[in-house]
């Protein structure tokens, strides 16, 4: 199937699920938007199992999206520019300190968890997965996904430093993810079944640091020319320009990409909205990139779910997956209590926030993205996915929709 042809059926249909949820369930979109998109492809498998040889042109189209460069290449910048030039950045200070603790330390500190975790629970199971194989899993399952955070966190009235420790850690600690995901890869495609902790740490902090030099260049690049014009399509476009050309050039300097977005965005909104920006121009620049990342958000959801067409979903998985979803809430708890005691003398969050920041970090497609982009050749790379897609359906689904309720127990 052509490229323009996938490309304006998935639209049709993400359009059909935004109208069903605004419509009939009302939910937040990223929640409503799965939620329909998980029904979609429940309806699709039936059909599939039924009359195989009518669904065959799907599965073969769906096979040939390529998650990793459609994701990693397009859709990641636009997702995180977006989420961090609407994130108050003045007020992001005011946490920065919690706000890194959680996104750098936390995100180590999961993935050795989960990976550990993993290698053992495999092994019992009787799944012989190498232990830099399940190391990557935790690498793609730590990060929380800002496209659900920030759609559902809207909605609810927590405290403010609650609020903005949840949205700023999704913004960083997806960009660190990313970084640590593709260190491990490198070790896990070159067949090493062990770490090399020096060439490790050489290559994320290469990673890393130059994702944020590179970011705070492209945002202050962007913040000079926005602020020597005043014409609002020219400075819409400046940004599209910006993000689009400053992640070709994190790919060709082999620097993360998200984690120069992220800090781009934040400078962009930040600096540019003081004295860059005019009203008209401000809010043109809102409006355009709240619509992209409706847009994309949609899009991205909808190919989360036809993924399921494809996904092959075993029995034996089963006990492997449920395990994997407490594996991942429990290292997703410890690693926020582990550094928020460490540096207690200095954060004052107060006892309930390692609980909300463990039922408010919602993992999404980001954790799908990466999963589907290990080799086909890598072996166990379906159970991978199997267990990444289950972790991310309670995520989104489980905590999503319950998230309301906790937050009433929580702070009553």
């Amino acid at each position: 199937m052509a490229f323009f042809d996938l490309f304006t059926i998935l639209i049709v249909i993400a359009a059909a699920f935004a109208y069903l949820n605004t419509r009939l369930l009302k939910l937040p979109d990223s929640i409503g938007i799965m939620v329909v998109s998980l029904g979609f492809s429940v309806l699709l498998i039936v059909g599939n199992s039924l009359i195989p040889d009518a669904f065959s042109t799907i599965r073969t189209a769906i096979a040939e999206v390529d998650f990793y460069k459609l994701l990693f290449n397009v859709m990641l910048s636009l997702l995180l520019f977006a989420g961090a030039f609407h994130t108050d950045a003045s007020k992001l200070k005011v946490e920065r300190r919690s706000v890194m603790l959680f996104a750098f330390v936390g995100v180590l500190i999961s993935t050795a968890l989960v990976g550990t975790a993993l290698y053992y629970a495999a092994d019992g199971l009787g799944y012989q997965l190498s232990y830099t194989l399940c190391l990557l899993f935790g690498a793609l399952i730590s990060p929380t996904d800002p496209v659900a955070v920030l759609g559902i966190l809207a909605r609810f009235d927590l405290p403010e430093s609650i609020k903005l420790n949840i949205v700023g850690e999704s913004l960083f600690n997806d960009g660190v993810g990313v970084v640590v995901f593709a260190t491990l890869y490198q070790l896990v495609e070159s067949g090493s079944t062990h770490l090399d902790f020096g060439q490790t740490v050489l290559l994320f902090v290469e990673e890393a640091g130059g994702g944020i030099v590179l970011g705070l260049a492209v945002g202050y690049a962007m913040y000079w020319l926005l602020r020597s014009v005043n014409h609002y399509q020219t400075e819409v476009l400046i940004t599209v320009a910006g993000v689009l050309g400053g992640y070709l050039v994190a790919r060709y300097l082999h620097v993360s990409g998200p984690l120069a977005m992220v800090v781009a965005g934040l400078l962009v909104g930040d600096q540019a909205r003081e004295d860059a920006l005019s009203h008209t121009t401000e809010e043109y620049l809102d409006k355009f990139w709240e619509l992209i990342d409706s847009i994309l958000t949609a899009l991205l959801f909808v190919l989360i779910g036809l993924e399921l067409l494809v996904i092959p979903f075993e029995r034996a998985y089963l006990t492997l997956c449920l395990l994997s979803i407490l594996i991942t809430l429990l290292a997703r708890y410890l690693s926020i209590l582990i550094p928020a005691k460490l540096a207690g003398r200095w954060l004052d969050l107060g006892r309930e926030a390692p609980l909300m920041l463990t039922w408010g970090g919602l993992r999404g497609g980001i954790s799908i993205a990466m999963a589907l982009s290990i080799d086909n050749g890598i072996a166990h790379k379906d159970l991978i996915v199997t267990i990444t897609y289950a972790v991310v359906l309670f995520s989104v689904i489980g905590q999503g929709l319950t998230m309301e309720r906790f937050i009433r127990r929580l702070y009553p």
